[in-house]
């Protein structure tokens, strides 16, 4: 049975510096597989990449993040059409596979249905029609439309005409199951974010944050009543109540919840694939 949306949708906010404990390009490459992979297990819409330092210039580390998450969520038969052959994909072997309903396994035209989705990529356009690669072994045909070569869209099957499949245009949000993640890079600090967003439940993991049993009312009476929540998490050498110090905001002034979301660590320190893992798992089940 394919997974349903999320209600509210949720945001993961993750730091530009999230892999700046890691040494080599493949141990960051497969820190950030497991942040991607936890957004796809725990049906996170939007992954929000935010710089957490002022001082520096982190443009090359949101263009990694923002290239390796898109590339994980785009389905295999894509990518070839939409990522050139770069630096930051060297290691893009080390990534696990999402395996979520917009990455299909079937190969086949005759396993489409009608009222099927796929993504797709315009491979050609003539003056009636779009022909689209959907990942099977014959290109979708697009009547009446006129999309540019090389855009990505959504399609859902219509019908098969003689083994060729005609397809119309979707948007996503219209999809009732979960159709993976969205990636957006913010050149905004969180705290600014936060205060321009839409979101209207704010959650902030924190080592000093309350335990689960003492805020959980308000979690899922909050939970219930949002549409977007978001949750943040620190970097490998800063928590959040430190990043936003430092841009003069009060992590009590934008977070409806602080919460610790593994008490009594075992470790000094917890790694923020870790956090990422703990909290989501810990908001699926009570939520």
């Amino acid at each position: 049975m394919a997974p349903s949306k999320r209600i509210p949708s949720l945001t993961l906010a993750v730091p530009a510096s999230l892999t700046s404990d890691m040494p080599h390009l493949r141990e960051k490459t497969f820190k950030v597989g497991l942040i991607g992979r936890a957004a796809a297990v725990f049906r996170v819409d939007q992954i929000l990449v935010f710089p957490d330092r002022p001082d520096k210039d982190q443009s090359r580390d949101l263009d990694f993040l923002h290239t390796i998450l898109s590339y994980m969520d785009t389905p295999q038969y894509l990518r070839r059409y939409l990522f050139p052959l770069t630096p930051s994909l060297k290691y893009a072997g080390v990534l696990p596979p999402l395996r979520t309903p917009h990455h299909p396994v079937s190969k086949k035209v005759g396993d489409l249905q009608p009222g099927h989705f796929r993504e797709g990529v315009v491979v050609r356009t003539d003056n009636s029609a779009s022909f689209v690669d959907i990942g099977v072994d014959k290109l979708a045909v697009l009547r009446g439309e006129r999309v540019p070569p090389q855009s990505r869209l959504t399609a859902k099957t219509l019908r098969l005409i003689r083994g060729v499949p005609e397809i119309s245009l979707v948007n996503r949000e219209e999809i009732n199951i979960y159709w993976g993640y969205g990636v957006t890079v913010s050149n905004l600090s969180l705290g600014r974010v936060i205060n321009r967003g839409s979101y209207d439940f704010v959650v902030m993991t924190s080592r000093r944050g309350k335990s689960l049993p003492s805020v959980l009312g308000t979690l899922k009476n909050r939970w219930r009543s949002a549409r977007r929540a978001l949750v943040a998490f620190g970097s490998p050498k800063e928590g959040l109540t430190a990043i936003l110090k430092r841009e003069k905001t009060n992590i009590r002034d934008v977070a409806d919840v602080i919460i610790n979301t593994i008490p009594r660590q075992g470790t000094e320190t917890v790694r923020t694939e870790e956090a990422v893992y703990a909290t989501l798992a810990l908001l699926n089940t009570i939520t």
